[in-house]
């Protein structure tokens, strides 16, 4: 079996995530219809559009967490560097170390903060303490809490504050050091002042990983995303970047939909 293809030494690649003709369904139920979609490297990548339009499932098809679903399938194809990541010879176990993932609600596990962290290392039979120290300090510095939780790493994840465990959240999804990140509403359950320091978090980690974003607030996809793509009835209607998005739609669909026209 194989990891898909490591990162070269070259600049950031402009279809580094390419969704091909993807449609997808539950069932008989078509969820997705012919996605075409090019994201690239070292972004973020806002998914938009109304409740039920295909946002989550074309963001949990990138990591093949929909394959969890009985009766699901697909036709087309998302390459991650040009590798399928439907390729027989590619495990998801695998790919879902290079693919993380945060959901709407934050869910730490019952363990403690330091825990909560290295589990994924754990998980791989990894022991040696001081990698699990240094894991522990890079992802929680990477996720902006370290800071706040240094001194208590051994406390309960459920201590934190709504905001500090979604963080914590980040970090254990990037403790494997994954090159994406997928997103799906990570602020929905936040206050205000914790979703703006996700969102500030969301600018920084750019750096490091390909970040896709779905999100229901206009305002965030506008401060956060590099690029967005309007999704309504399963169908990709409009994507590019952010701002021509949101100030110069092309699509009558698009403006409506940013305007409040529907929602």
């Amino acid at each position: 079996m194989s990891d898909l293809i490591d990162k070269p030494a070259s600049g950031p690649r402009p279809d580094f995530i390419r969704v091909e003709d993807f449609s997808f369904f539950y069932g008989e139920k078509q969820a997705l219809f012919g996605i075409d979609m090019r994201i690239p490297e070292n972004q973020v990548t806002a998914l938009i559009g109304p409740s039920g339009c295909g946002k989550s499932t074309l963001l949990r098809n990138m990591n093949r967490m929909n394959d969890l679903i009985d009766g699901v399938r697909h036709k087309g194809d998302i390459r991650l560097d040009g590798t399928s990541l439907y390729d027989p010879s590619i495990e998801v176990i695998s790919l879902r170390k290079r693919v993380g993932m945060v959901f709407q609600k934050y869910n730490p596990f019952a363990k403690s903060i330091y825990e909560n962290v290295i589990f994924s290392l754990r998980v791989a039979g990894r022991s040696k303490k001081s990698e699990l120290d240094e894991t522990v300090e890079r992802s929680l510095r990477d996720s902006a809490l370290w800071e706040e939780v240094k001194d208590r790493l051994h406390d309960s994840a459920f201590s934190l504050s709504g905001g500090q465990q979604q963080r914590l959240c980040i970090a254990r999804a990037i403790a494997n050091q994954p090159e994406i990140l997928l997103m799906d509403e990570p602020c929905a359950a936040l206050d205000p002042l914790a979703t703006l320091k996700i969102e500030d978090l969301i600018t920084t980690l750019k750096q490091q990983f390909t970040i896709v974003i779905v999100t229901h607030n206009m305002e965030q996809a506008t401060r956060c995303s590099d690029h967005t793509a309007f999704l309504y009835m399963g169908k990709l209607i409009e994507f590019g970047k952010t701002m021509q998005i949101f100030e110069r739609p092309q699509q009558p669909e698009t403006e409506a939909y940013i305007t409040g026209r529907f929602s």
